[in-house]
């Protein structure tokens, strides 16, 4: 991406979930040094260059929560309790540019490359979205805000599966050859969801601190 100016990408960061497994606030639990939901807003603004961050959140009590710049924006779900589906949509309805870079707000490993990778894959689709093992990877992916009315004709329908409109616009997918070129070990699908999760990540990144190098 051109580091000079800022691209047609806003970062949307799903933060709407309530944390049920992991027992607390994910987006607010300490890693390597700052907020979770902090690490994910910097890794993935600063890899696509994105032209704004907006943060997508169940309500504005939860926004005044969490550990947002001032220059980060926020959004309230436009459809309650429709999940990561939801989500997305509230996030491209109100991004200020043509793209979105979706991703979830406990996702610590995301690779710069790969996502900039991604984002010069848009050309002539409407989402770019990584397949690992055969299954999608939706909430790290690229939108257009063309998708936006396949995904509110599913969510009016009450259909929350996130891939049921990909048949409705054309996507670029990247298949796992394609993903390992820039993500060897496909860390940057890994999220946390229970402690253990946060043991096994907090163990991986104390390994590639002490090697000084990104880690495979």
């Amino acid at each position: 991406m051109d580091n000079c100016a800022p691209s047609d990408i806003t970062a949307i960061i799903l933060a709407g979930g309530i944390s049920r497994r992991f027992g607390r606030d994910k987006a607010v639990e300490p890693f390597a040094g700052e907020p979770m939901i902090r690490r994910v807003i910097h890794r993935s603004a600063e890899a696509v260059n994105a032209a704004e961050v907006l943060v997508v959140v169940g309500s504005l009590e939860r926004a005044g929560e969490l550990p947002l710049d001032p220059q980060h924006r926020v959004a309230v779900d436009a459809f309650p309790n429709s999940g990561s589906l939801g989500g997305i949509y509230t996030g491209l309805l109100n991004a200020q540019t043509e793209w979105g870079l979706v991703t979830a707000c406990d996702m610590p490993f995301l690779e710069s490359s790969l996502l900039q990778h991604m984002a010069h894959c848009r050309s002539g689709v409407d989402a770019v979205v990584p397949v690992r093992g055969g299954r999608p990877e939706p909430i790290h992916a690229l939108y257009s805000r063309r998708c936006l009315p396949a995904i509110h004709d599913r969510l009016l329908a009450g259909e929350l599966k996130i891939s049921g409109f990909y048949d409705r616009v054309t996507v670029r997918y990247l298949l796992d050859d394609e993903l390992k070129r820039f993500d060897p070990e496909l860390w940057s699908f890994f999220n946390i969801n229970r402690p253990e999760d946060l043991a096994l990540a907090a163990e991986r990144e104390q390994r590639q601190s002490a090697h000084g190098y990104p880690l495979p």
